[in-house]
């Protein structure tokens, strides 16, 4: 049995040693089905391995780690799924993603060191393709593991030609077998992943772990706005129909609504925007740009699209200039289970910790995991928020902390469904 600081100091040991898996040069960026992914679950299975686990991997190249349950019940023909990825964005750091795989593997050690019996079994999962770089698709090994990829998926290409189908045969794995690596509903008791934050909160608030309630839904939009080309100098101002004017005006807008939304943790983001003609000396005719908006429920963020909407043409029209609004992606909020918050809950008070709950504004696999079964995820601080950035950092207590969580809450679990007949 190890101590929560031994533990950490082992979880950075294990992630140090993942971040030399690279398809970068000079930094860490382990793509989706590349070399340095398949190295990468190389490794991780051989820690699954040595961690007394039943290691295979399916047909989308998620590793799976199997711990047999040790105690006899109704509940033993069942799993808890633990998990994360372990593929990263460009110039990544080294925690986002693998900290849960990570941090699973140690669980399952600690489990079986300490002799605690399990009516259930534990599959730990390293899924890959979370952040979507490389093809134009996101979450399609989990969505695999939960049912949700249909052949079609994998005729996805990258920026270099080659079909995900053929890049999965090369990784080892088997595009013609996809429908075997979902789990049936009744075989899934729930899922769990430890993530860093990715924000600011719990370091403002100074506490190493926050349970989380929900992963925020998420809405994005192409804008475009049309106005007229005019020259600099001899347009009146008042005669104008000024697109990037009224884009402007449209953008302090959408920061004002969201503003507003902010109990309901709403963010948004325009991250791109071009102009047309886009000279020094032309009034800009055409405009287009990209709006993000999340929030921790999906009433609130519906809401607020609906208000957009209205007051973004309010301000075309008076502007003299035309605008559309086209969806182009939509995720539905994914709420965390109360009973895996309230197990995680129950590990932090033995620990000693404040129960901190808050929602995710990242999207994780668990909102793939949540067409399969009950989700439920463990927020570790992160210095400065930063995150999807070498400056990523966690600090080794934070870490032992968040396995002994986890272990707890497993521990948790395993309680319930014996003491309930598995209506766990």
């Amino acid at each position: 049995m190890r101590t929560p600081r031994e533990l950490g100091v082992r979880a950075e040991a294990m992630l140090a040693d993942l971040a030399a898996f690279t398809d970068g040069e000079d930094n860490l960026t382990r793509l989706y089905l590349s070399p340095a992914h398949r190295a990468a679950a190389d490794r991780v299975a051989l820690w699954m391995r040595d961690a007394g686990l039943d290691v295979a991997l399916d047909p989308l190249g998620t590793v799976r780690g199997r711990l047999k349950p040790t105690a006899p019940g109704r509940a033993g023909n069942r799993r808890l799924l633990i998990g994360s990825h372990i593929d990263t964005v460009v110039n990544a750091g080294r925690y986002d993603g693998m900290l849960g795989v990570v941090a699973g593997i140690l669980a399952v050690e600690e489990i079986r060191a300490r002799g605690i019996d399990l009516p259930f079994g534990v599959d730990v999962l390293a899924f890959g393709d979370e952040e979507g770089v490389r093809f134009p698709t996101t979450l399609i090994s989990s969505s695999a593991v939960a049912g949700r990829v249909v052949p079609s998926d994998l005729d996805a290409r990258d920026s270099d030609g080659v079909a995900l189908r053929d890049a999965l045969v090369i990784f080892g794995g088997d595009p013609e077998t996809v429908a075997s690596a979902t789990y049936a509903r009744d075989e899934a008791l729930a899922y769990l992943e430890v993530h860093i934050e990715q924000g600011p909160v719990l370091e403002a608030e100074g506490l190493p772990l926050g349970i989380v309630t929900s992963i925020a839904g998420q809405s994005r939009f192409l804008i475009a706005v049309t106005g007229e080309a005019g020259h600099a100098g001899t347009v009146p101002m008042a005669l104008r129909h000024d697109a990037l004017a009224a884009s402007a005006e449209m953008m302090l807008t959408i920061e004002e609504v969201a503003r507003a939304g902010s109990t309901h943790q709403m963010v948004a983001t325009v991250g791109r925007l071009t102009a047309k003609p886009g000279a020094v000396n032309v009034i800009p005719a055409e405009v287009a740009f990209t709006l993000d908006i999340r929030a921790d429920a999906d009433a609130p963020r519906l809401a607020a699209i609906a208000e957009l909407e209205v007051r973004l043409q309010s301000i075309a029209t008076r502007r003299g200039v035309s605008v559309t609004i086209d969806k182009f992606y939509e995720s539905p909020t994914t709420p965390c289970a109360p009973r895996l918050q309230d197990a995680l809950a129950d590990a932090l008070c033995d620990l000693g910790l404040a129960e901190r709950r808050l929602a995710s504004g990242a999207g994780h696999d668990g909102h793939a995991m949540h067409h399969l079964t009950d989700v439920g995820m463990l927020f570790v601080r992160c210095r400065g928020g930063i995150s999807h950035n070498p400056a990523e950092f966690a600090a080794i207590d934070d870490m032992g902390l968040a396995v002994e969580a986890l272990v707890k809450a497993i521990e948790r679990l395993a309680t319930d469904a014996a003491s309930s007949g598995d209506r766990t």
